[in-house]
């Protein structure tokens, strides 16, 4: 069967790919491997993932988006690449329609790099859409119609929100706080705290098996490994819930006052839809416990989470390829 249209979702913590009628055909970590010798590509994304934070000093392990835009057009484009021909198989001589996911706040050189990026990586034409549009698409908000729609989107290096109605952006705000910066914000607790330094995965594990947005009656707790700041051994200590809520806290303030803004941004009439409907949260960040509760009592808009939050804007992406005659003029800007 031809390949005709591939949907993909270039997030900065994983890339994925949508084909229409087939769904989410590869969902993977947005990390390269490369050999600082010949500066050669040694891995994409689960196999380089592997690598992070064990890998000799010879091979460089690095993510090419930061914050949800390319830090490194050559990278992306070799990942483009790798990705996109993952998904031709032996088709390649077929260059395939290919829409791609980006931030709101996205400038217009960056715009330009993705769409060269993709244009290199394979396809025949490229369409660069904005994330928030494509995450409501996906979760099955009614973009066209004349009624207020908030999606939340929360990604590895973005929060993206949006006011939809007609189709279109009303009011959006983006701010460079995700899943890497809650990461982040773990792995710097644990070092103050307990005086033990971890890595990006550890962290990581972390936030999905004990992290909660809310303070929790009953206490759960992880034991971890990492060094000893002090003596520079290895070292177990165990970490409760409680310690990761406050840990993130401030990251969440950020996402949670720039969805207050949006809000604030948005005409009174489309804010009685939202009322009504109430705001979506989408994203992988989105599957952090109990945060639509937080924005909820925050806000004092109901939040509710999307199904599958994490395929939404790839999904959004298959969704607006099959119906390309009804998202065209709308939403999207093709070169």
């Amino acid at each position: 069967m031809f390949i005709k249209k591939i949907g993909i979702d270039l997030g900065t913590a994983n890339t994925l790919v949508y084909l229409p009628k087939k769904g989410v055909v590869v969902n993977e970590p947005t990390v390269v491997a490369i050999s600082i010798e010949d500066n050669r590509i040694l891995a994409v994304g689960n196999k380089a993932k592997e690598m992070l934070g064990r890998a000799p000093q010879i091979i460089t392990v690095s993510r090419p988006m930061k914050d949800g835009v390319i830090a490194d057009y050559r990278v992306t484009g070799a990942m483009l690449r790798y990705f996109i021909g993952k998904v031709l198989g032996r088709m390649r001589f077929f260059r395939p329609d290919v829409m791609v996911a980006v931030p709101a706040g996205i400038t217009s050189t960056e715009r330009r790099a993705v769409i060269e990026a993709s244009i290199k990586a394979g396809a025949k034409n490229a369409y660069i859409v904005k994330e928030p549009v494509l995450a409501a698409i996906g979760a099955g908000i009614p973009i066209n119609e004349p009624l207020g729609q908030m999606i939340i989107d929360i990604g590895g290096g973005t929060s993206e929100m949006a006011v939809i109605s007609l189709g279109g952006i009303v009011s959006c705000a983006s701010v460079r706080v995700g899943g890497d910066k809650i990461d982040q914000a773990i792995g710097e607790y644990i070092r103050k705290k307990h005086n033990l330094a971890i890595g990006e995965r550890t962290a990581e594990i972390i936030k999905i098996k004990i992290g909660n947005a809310l303070p929790q009656e009953e206490e759960s707790s992880l034991k971890i490994r990492g060094r000893d700041l002090v003596g520079g051994l290895p070292k177990t200590v165990e970490i409760k819930d409680s310690e990761i809520t406050e840990a993130i806290s401030e990251q969440l303030r950020e996402i949670i006052k720039t969805a207050k803004d949006v809000l604030q941004d948005t005409p009174p009439e489309l804010i009685a839809d939202i009322m009504d409907s109430g705001m979506v949260l989408s994203g992988g960040g989105a599957l952090l416990r109990n945060l639509d509760k937080l924005i909820t009592e925050t806000t004092g808009v109901n939040c509710r989470l999307a199904k599958e939050p994490m395929l939404c804007v790839a999904r959004g992406a298959g969704l607006a390829l099959e119906h390309l005659d009804i998202y065209k003029r709308s939403i999207m800007s093709k070169k």
